[in-house]
């Protein structure tokens, strides 16, 4: 059996996988993408050498994304996705019935048309009549909106390259701005294993914006580092606390998941004064 050898950026380690079949293969403006057999996890996608999702276990990282803050929320209607081409996140947005409009905005329009192709229950819902597709850059989306967004989930790509604008503070600026006065936001912030100095800066730069910022996380097996991060702010509602009774369908997330995410108050103090040593 051949190996794939993934390429990622930041972690000290290398993950190896086995490739039963190489499904696709292209390049887009934007990135390569690549799908994969693998005999445990079954489909993955795989971006610049990078492994997005796989069928086994995509379902983690999507519900930790998209139901915390949704659930957070007493009411979240219009909600943005920025990135996320592979519809996850889409699919569980709309598991909430609040939901009236969503706006999915993914820069490269191959990582969707590939979606769909090889991962159909992953973009099950990317065809629905409340979502609306729009291919161009999440930042300039944001900028300048009028503020009638109730949520925006940022589900990117490593912060490197083309990413690395959805983690600026003038890009925290702008998303405050087209946020309601109950709005909320949250996007994936790495590892806390292998790049904690990079999930404080995340938390540091929407600090400077937003008077209510957290941190939870989820465990992901296929994501460097396996302890991954969620930054969280919110313009007023505490994302600790649920606003909305859970009954969706879901196989991970839960209401006892959602209060035991987060990290500990003390742990969350001593991680920001750079004093969680490891």
């Amino acid at each position: 059996m051949i190996k794939f050898f993934e390429k990622d950026p930041y972690a000290p380690i290398q993950y190896v996988y086995g490739v039963e079949k190489v499904l696709h293969k292209s390049k887009s403006p934007f990135q390569e993408i690549v799908v994969i057999e693998n005999p445990y996890f079954g489909k993955m996608l795989i971006l610049d050498g990078v492994v997005q999702i796989t069928e086994r276990d995509e379902f983690f990282y999507h519900e930790m994304l998209a139901h915390v803050v949704l659930h957070s929320h007493p009411h979240p209607r219009n909600v943005v996705v920025i990135g996320g081409g592979d519809g996850g996140a889409v699919r569980e947005i709309l598991k909430h019935d609040t939901v009236r409009k969503v706006y999915f905005i993914e820069i490269d329009e191959e990582v969707i048309n590939v979606s769909r192709k090889f991962f159909p229950t992953v973009a099950s819902h990317v065809g629905d009549t409340r979502v609306e597709i729009r291919c161009m850059d999440g930042a300039e989306f944001v900028k300048g909106r009028n503020s009638d967004i109730d949520a925006i989930i940022v589900d990117s790509t490593d912060i490197v390259g083309f990413a690395k604008s959805l983690f600026t503070v003038e890009f925290f600026k702008s998303v405050k701005d087209c946020l309601t006065d109950e709005g909320m936001f949250v996007s994936l912030s790495e590892s806390l294993h292998f790049h904690k100095d990079m999930v404080i800066d995340v938390q540091e730069a929407m600090r400077l914006i937003f008077p209510v910022v957290d941190l939870y996380t989820a465990p992901l097996v296929t994501y460097a580092g396996n302890w991954w991060t969620f930054s969280v702010a919110s313009k007023k509602h505490d994302p600790r606390k649920m606003k909305r009774e859970f009954k969706i369908d879901t196989k991970y997330y839960s209401d006892e998941i959602h209060q035991q995410c987060f990290l500990p108050h003390k742990m969350y103090e001593k991680l920001m004064k750079r004093k969680l040593q490891w």
